[in-house]
């Protein structure tokens, strides 16, 4: 079983890992999960464009008291994405 490259990279992987513990249709604010995960605006923009591309993710922008803000939630096809990248994981590892 081969690993998906595209959640593998580190930060992509904990931006799934973050959006796939909310219930479905919940959704992180890009401020929240730019602290949440300690990357810069540009890293965290970068990352979720790349996850958006495939379909893992998606955005919606709103304005709050006149700002803009990004919610970014994980889509039923990034969520069976992230379950394959478990389970080839677990496949990988040495069972006890």
């Amino acid at each position: 079983m081969e690993l998906n490259e595209t959640i593998h990279q580190p930060v992509r992987l904990r931006i799934m890992a973050a959006l796939v513990a909310l219930d479905p249709g919940s959704t992180f604010n890009f401020v929240d999960l730019r602290g949440l995960l300690g990357v810069t605006d540009g890293n965290l923009g970068a990352h979720i464009l790349k996850l958006e591309e495939a379909g893992y993710i998606s955005t919606k922008k709103k304005f709050i008291a006149r700002k803009p803000c990004t919610f970014i939630g994980v889509t039923s096809k990034g969520r069976a994405a992230f379950e394959e990248y478990v389970d080839s994981l677990k496949a990988i590892l040495p069972q006890k």
